[in-house]
């Protein structure tokens, strides 16, 4: 019987709840330490013990702060303690995608997903379950710690030029990615916020779903659109009308003023 994400985020049995485990502590690759606080925290979920032990080794030793985890019950346990997940598609007690979809319908940590399943498909359904970025085993460390740099860059700062964005009631603001309607706040995860961001962003245009697929998801070869669609659904209950975002049917969306 499949659990419920939410069933699945509960302290171990023995620990109190919101304890925490230590993490390594982040030691620089030119020697020079870095500190605690500005290291980025890397949750390394892996199903081969000595994999995991060996890739937190070589993470803490270019400066982030890692901890390990072998199971998906206890990887969603702790990735909120976490900026970044290292997540293993085969471990031991869940499928690493249901993992995935868990982590996301709660939170947009960012997310790694990684496996020995190179094929498109494969890669495809990765990205659809949440994932931010999709590497196939094995990797070089090369490749993995540019992916989390172009990552962490695309999660933590805005661009230059990102500007505030209104549409009439409605304003949006990239930098401190802020959601207002009526001057009211308006929560909403890191992808609703970029789905959001794109349509307002072009006002008289009909934004496709494999054009936010593309830029929203990273995914621009999938024809299953039922991500962008859920999607949409959340953004217009969140926002209080469907008329904010307009279907086109056969094409994809743009942006509406209720």
């Amino acid at each position: 019987m499949t659990r419920h994400a939410a069933d699945l985020l509960v302290p171990l049995p023995g620990r109190r709840s919101g304890a925490r485990e230590p993490f390594a502590p982040p030691t620089a690759a030119v020697g020079h330490p870095v500190p605690a606080a500005e290291a980025l925290r890397v949750l390394v979920a892996e199903s081969e013990p000595a994999d995991a032990d060996s890739l937190a080794r070589e993470l803490t030793r270019q400066g982030f702060v890692t901890r390990s985890t072998g199971t998906g019950i206890r990887t969603l346990q702790v990735f909120t303690e976490v900026d970044l997940v290292l997540l293993d598609l085969d471990l031991p007690d869940m499928d690493g995608l249901q993992v995935c979809r868990a982590i996301r319908s709660v939170s947009d940590t960012p997310v790694i997903a990684t496996s020995t399943r190179g094929a498109e498909l494969d890669r495809v359904l990765g990205l659809q379950a949440g994932a931010d970025d999709y590497l196939v085993k094995p990797y070089g460390m090369r490749e993995l710690l540019a992916r989390m740099d172009a990552l962490m860059r695309r999660v933590r700062r805005p661009s230059p030029d990102a500007r505030t964005v209104v549409r009439g009631p409605l304003r949006l603001d990239p930098g401190s990615r802020e959601v207002t309607l009526e001057g009211r706040p308006v929560a909403l995860t890191r992808k609703e916020f970029e789905l959001l961001h794109l349509l307002v962003s072009h006002p008289d245009r009909v934004v496709t779903r494999r054009h936010l697929m593309s830029q929203v998801w990273g995914d621009s070869t999938s024809r299953q659109f039922r991500t962008v669609d859920t999607h949409v659904s959340s953004l217009r209950g969140k926002l209080g009308s469907s008329e904010w975002i307009i279907t086109v049917r056969g094409v994809g969306f743009r942006i509406g003023h209720p």
